[in-house]
């Protein structure tokens, strides 16, 4: 991501870079599992992989999240039963999010629309799993769409007006969709800009200057600070003073089989643009018996159309430029 990042406006200072650290989250841990360098994990045939990324340019954020399935592709044998079901649900769940997810609609529409998707399918929504409005510099605005409803756990309500940026995400579950933390380590944070402290550790003065010089206002894997052990002593003492917000790495129940989609979406006058996807392979790979109801299918279908009707256009466009470049020559 930094390197590619690189390549984009060479010529000026823009600051760039990651936006959000990559995380690779296998089988039933849901998310936040940034690996450092001594992480030995080996991937096999048939381990479900949620890729988790975010990058930006001045500031400027974009997102993304895919669920890979390892050795499968759409040559392969169709997936099918619970992780077919899980699959299916959350492409078509992403779908429907981007269709509700306009000018004058609200977030409580957005909950309800994936709610219907997951059910159809026999699923659940993760616990706890926030779409936040994007601003610059800012992956966490105040605007959320929450992903399930729970007694404990409400947001205000919200209209969608023009010109706004979200990160769609969604995560669901054959389980409960009640994910908890395990044993493995904390390795995300984002510095709480709204708290000082005098740290007594040089470890943790060390990894502080680091975050202010390189994440001041972004999250961040201690995977990429220079010395990890350091870094893994230095967050401690940060994290008890609240300097720091923890992303914990969460997991269901083992054999408990996790979709993760995320997605950047810009909020328009004349309709919502997905600007950022994984790709499409393991979709096209699922045989999933169960079906949307008519509501979600029309979503579906709508979206469908509109991409075929922007795909045309695009190749039409094409067919001018090659015309007006052989007219010229």
């Amino acid at each position: 991501v930094e390197a590619q990042c690189k390549n984009i406006f060479k010529s000026k200072k823009v600051e760039k870079g990651l936006a959000f650290p990559t995380c690779i989250s296998v089988n039933n841990c849901v998310c936040h599992n940034s690996p450092l360098p001594a992480d030995s994990t080996t991937l096999k045939d048939g381990d479900v992989v949620k890729i988790d990324i975010g990058a930006h340019v001045d500031g400027f954020i974009a997102v993304v999240a895919h669920t890979h399935v390892v050795g499968r592709t759409e040559n392969s044998e169709p997936i099918t039963g619970p992780l077919a079901d899980v699959l299916q649900a959350g492409n078509d769940a992403a779908k429907v999010a981007l269709m509700t997810l306009k000018v004058g609609n609200t977030n409580a529409m957005v909950t309800e629309a994936i709610a219907k998707v997951a059910k159809t399918y026999g699923v659940n929504p993760i616990q706890g799993v926030l779409m936040h409005q994007l601003k610059r510099f800012v992956i966490d605005g105040n605007k959320v769409v929450i992903q399930r409803n729970e007694v404990d756990q409400e947001v205000d309500e919200i209209t969608f007006e023009a010109n706004e940026v979200y990160a769609v995400d969604i995560a669901l579950s054959t389980g409960e969709g009640k994910p908890k933390e395990m044993d493995t380590k904390t390795t995300v944070f984002k510095r709480a800009v709204e708290t000082n402290y005098r740290l007594k550790m040089k470890a943790s003065r060390y990894v502080f200057n680091e975050i202010n010089k390189k994440y001041p206002s972004l999250p961040f894997s201690i995977a990429a600070f220079d010395d990890t052990r350091q870094s893994k002593m230095g967050v401690v003492e940060c994290v008890k003073h609240n300097m720091l917000h923890t992303y914990p790495v969460l997991f269901e129940k083992e054999g408990d089989h996790i979709v993760h989609v995320k997605f950047t979406a810009l909020v328009l006058p004349n309709g919502t643009s997905k600007i950022t996807s994984g790709p499409a392979d393991i979709v096209s790979a699922c045989k999933s018996e169960k079906k949307l109801d008519a509501d979600s299918q029309k979503l579906v279908e709508e979206l469908a159309a509109l991409e075929l009707a922007k795909a045309e256009r695009k190749k039409n466009k094409k067919k001018k430029k090659k015309k007006k470049k052989a007219a010229a020559e």
